[in-house]
């Protein structure tokens, strides 16, 4: 099977492309040097040179807050960019993986959204990201779409690699305690996308960690698994303003993914400890 994947310099494209190899596909990762994606007759050009079997598309213009500014940026690649591809994936007819994200919601609530709910999203990325679904199910069939959210990786930067920077010179953080979600480990992620791509079972899917956390009392659990003496003080979302709005309810049921005979992802707790001892053999 030959797979093209966007995004491979960021952390989710780089584990696609690692356990697709391991399981002996032909992949092909390209970054934003390899291929423009707000080019049309480039995309265009490029996927009709490879001919892929099925594009995983993780690239994405991710810097929340810029986006209320750069949204003629956010824009280009969210939407534009994700149009070209998906046009692209037609002409050559094949399957289509598009990563989106919890900020397709607007994050009220407690319940965890399902598939079906109404999005309604509310700062820019999260607009971009439900029009370039739409954009997706408008032109394609053959389409995966796979919300996922707080994604932590080896290759890149987040949550989890800030905390342990921030760890090495002080000893008390304020961390927002009024925000829920699940993380996501992009090498379980990696795994459950390259499952989807050798099937048909084409739909919306929610993807990320099984649990739900603050982001104070996840803090907190990195640096207990790490091994680090950090006090953290729970803060609201309010006492941490941001330019854009963040989902306090990023909650997501996983229902669909089992019911599709898909193997949903562990436990957050047990990929935060794969994940930091990954980090510390990487150092040592």
């Amino acid at each position: 099977m030959k797979i093209l994947v966007t995004g491979y310099s960021g952390q989710l494209g780089y584990d696609v492309v690692l356990e697709g190899k391991k399981r002996g596909f032909d992949m092909i990762g390209v970054g934003h040097k390899e291929l423009d994606i707000t080019q049309e007759e480039q995309v265009e050009s490029y996927v009709h040179n490879v001919k892929p079997d099925a594009i995983i598309h993780c690239a994405a213009y991710t810097a929340v807050d810029k986006a209320e500014d750069e949204k003629e940026a956010c824009f280009a690649v969210n939407v534009n960019g994700t149009q070209y591809l998906a046009a692209a994936a037609k002409s050559v007819d094949a399957k289509f993986i598009y990563i989106s994200t919890d900020y397709v919601f607007e994050g009220t609530g407690t319940a965890p959204f399902t598939e079906e709910d109404l999005a309604n999203p509310v700062g820019y990325y999260g607009i971009t990201k439900y029009e370039g679904e739409k954009v997706v199910q408008s032109l394609l069939n053959k389409y995966f779409i796979v919300r996922i959210s707080w994604v932590f990786g080896i290759n890149g930067t987040n949550f989890i690699k800030t905390m342990l920077r921030l760890a090495e010179t002080r000893d008390e953080l304020n961390v927002v305690g009024d925000q829920y979600g699940s993380p996501t480990y992009t090498f379980d992620l990696a795994k459950l996308l390259l499952d989807m791509a050798e099937t048909e079972k084409y739909g919306v899917y929610h993807a990320s960690n099984e649990g739900y956390i603050t982001w104070a009392d996840f803090a907190k659990e990195i640096f207990e698994v790490a091994g680090k003496n950090v006090k953290v003080n729970s803060i609201t979302t309010e006492e941490y303003p941001t330019k854009a709005v963040r989902p306090k309810n990023s909650r997501m049921s996983k229902d669909k993914l089992e019911k599709n005979g898909f193997i949903r992802l562990p436990v957050w707790q047990d990929a935060l400890k794969r994940y930091i001892a990954e980090l510390q053999e990487e150092v040592n």
